[in-house]
């Protein structure tokens, strides 16, 4: 690769150990990748949790910090596996919990900011057009690749760490004009409406398109999703395809016309999603006998406008007697769904709303399943509903206000 003078000065050891540790990391990761350079970045967002890392990552960061290692570009942190509020309440391990405070310590030491945000494109930065940038959650990195237009990988989190400290990462992938074409258009004859609509048009597209470098060009979309829409629509086609990003002709920067998000090419495959390909995703759903005692509005963390919703929906209603009702969002949000009080009439209603976390990566979450005999989980997030299977829940995908049916009657249809 390709060194600048700064660069050089990094691998020699001129600005400290943990900088020269981090390029030569990062190196490495160019080299295979076949990266030329590498580029700058001011933004990093990092995946950082002790469900994640493990007690070798945990270790990992006490010895980088003890390196007195110190972040040179604002860099943030995704969601955690715990919020401490409720963490016994729940049945999480204490003992491991207490690992997720040093963590967050030995974070905050090395100057990285623990925002616990998976929505930080909502709350905290929005990159622009061409911008590159170091992100480590797959729903943050198709949001910024697609949304903004900005440039992005999925940075592992040692990674992520690696382009906080040299202020760099290697320019591959994402980052190059030649992966960002589109590569197969999707005409979409639906209407998507509700945000898990969105979430079942990335599962269609992404189980038929199961690669990193397939770019799905959406055309005919004939009212452009909200933010949140956008956000289900990326988490879902990352969940599903492990897509990184699309287009939508007329609304994302990088697609005008469909001839200028295919990056010239003259012809392309074609699929066409119908309203009929929608209704068959909520129908396909094993229900087993009906009952339901959990729901979750998870994965990502829900917005303002998201609380403002279910807020409205839960108004005058009361979860089921047995049942459980899980909302998280991020720390800022929930601040302001109290001022506001939508977090009051959610709780009112029986709502448990955790901060700062997303429901699938709960530390001792299988645990908790069992203890709480939750067997049927039903969200209005595709993404949840993909990545939770592995703590064997039986998942079913349905309509927001569904959702907020189940969860006062006990009963999925």
């Amino acid at each position: 690769m390709e060194l600048s003078f700064k660069e050089q000065a990094m691998l020699r050891g001129e600005m400290g150990e943990p900088v020269r540790n981090a390029l030569k990391l990062q190196l490495e990761v160019g080299k295979f990748y076949g990266a030329r350079r590498f580029v700058r970045v001011k933004n990093v967002h990092m995946m950082g949790d002790i469900e994640v890392m493990g007690d070798s990552g945990l270790e990992y960061l006490r010895c980088t910090r003890e390196k007195r290692a110190h972040c040179s570009v604002d860099i943030t942190t995704n969601a955690r596996c715990a919020d401490f509020a409720h963490a016994e309440a729940l049945g999480q391990d204490m003992g491991e919990i207490a690992k997720e405070r040093t963590l967050i310590g030995y974070l905050a030491d090395m100057n990285v900011m623990t925002t616990d945000t998976c929505i930080n494109y909502q709350t905290l930065y929005q990159p622009h057009l061409g911008e590159h940038v170091a992100w480590g959650d797959t729903g943050t990195v198709i949001y910024a690749n697609s949304v903004f237009g900005a440039r992005s990988n999925f940075e592992a989190g040692p990674a992520a760490l690696a382009a906080g400290l040299t202020g760099r990462t290697p320019e591959y992938g994402f980052h190059l004009d030649e992966h960002r074409r589109g590569t197969f258009v999707v005409k979409v004859d639906a209407t998507l409406g509700d945000f898990a609509g969105w979430g079942a048009l990335g599962k269609i597209v992404g189980e038929s398109h199961q690669d990193y470098f397939s770019v799905p060009v959406f055309d005919g979309i004939g009212s452009a999703p909200t933010s949140d829409g956008f956000k289900h629509l990326g988490a879902s086609l990352a969940s599903y395809g492990s897509m990184a990003m699309f287009h939508m002709v007329g609304v994302t920067p990088e697609a005008p016309t469909v001839e200028q998000a295919l990056g010239g090419r003259t012809s392309a495959e074609t699929m066409t999603v119908r309203q009929a390909d929608i209704d068959a995703v909520f129908r396909r759903y094993d229900i087993g006998d009906g009952r339901c005692n959990l729901v979750v509005f998870s994965g990502p963390q829900q917005s303002l406008f998201e609380m403002k919703c279910l807020a409205e929906l839960f108004a005058g209603k009361r979860v089921h007697p047995g049942s459980r009702v899980f909302v998280t969002t991020a720390h800022s949000i929930l601040a302001d769904a109290r001022r506001l009080g939508y977090a009051q009439a959610l709780e009112a209603a029986g709502v448990t709303i955790l901060a700062g976390v997303c429901f699938y990566i709960l530390q001792n979450l299988s645990q908790m399943r069992i203890a709480n005999g939750w067997t049927n989980l039903v969200s209005n997030s595709a993404k949840l509903v993909n990545t939770i299977t592995a703590h064997r829940f039986n998942t079913i995908l349905r309509r927001t206000a569904e959702c907020v049916e189940v969860a006062v009657s006990g009963v999925v249809k």
